[in-house]
């Protein structure tokens, strides 16, 4: 039975929000889950997110592997960082270990505003063309 440490959605409709459970990989992703290990706002600013250290450390020591959103997550968090003082016999909440900052995304250029240009400028060329030629 291969674990998984992965998101179940809980949020209503345009307004998600997930646990981070362990489960078993053959699952639904809403469907039967082993532990309930921490919890994730996306939608928060900054992104709320939760997680009981040693349950967490527990599981990824008995082999439970996170998916991909989960790992990135846990990056963010350090948590492996503080997996390894856990195992040194350091207590994680009195670690200043602090959660890296969320990185920066470009913003979004749409697809009209890209016409739009492209429009504008075959435009221009040709009225600078005459002047240029007298």
């Amino acid at each position: 039975m291969p674990v998984r440490i992965r998101l179940a959605r809980i949020g209503r409709k345009n307004v998600a929000r997930f646990r981070i459970v362990a489960a078993d990989g053959r699952m639904k992703r809403d469907g039967r889950l082993l532990d309930t290990l921490g919890t994730y706002d996306p939608q928060a600013r900054p992104k709320a997110f939760t997680i009981d250290v040693k349950r967490m450390a527990q599981w990824i020591k008995q082999g439970a592997q996170p998916s991909e959103t989960v790992a990135n997550l846990l990056r963010q968090e350090r948590f492996f960082e503080k997996m390894e003082a856990m195992e040194k016999g350091l207590d994680p909440a009195t670690l200043a270990i602090a959660r890296l900052p969320e990185r920066k995304r470009k913003a979004k250029v749409f697809k009209k505003a890209k016409k739009a240009d492209a429009k504008a400028a075959p435009a221009a060329a040709p009225a600078a063309a005459p002047a240029a030629a007298a």
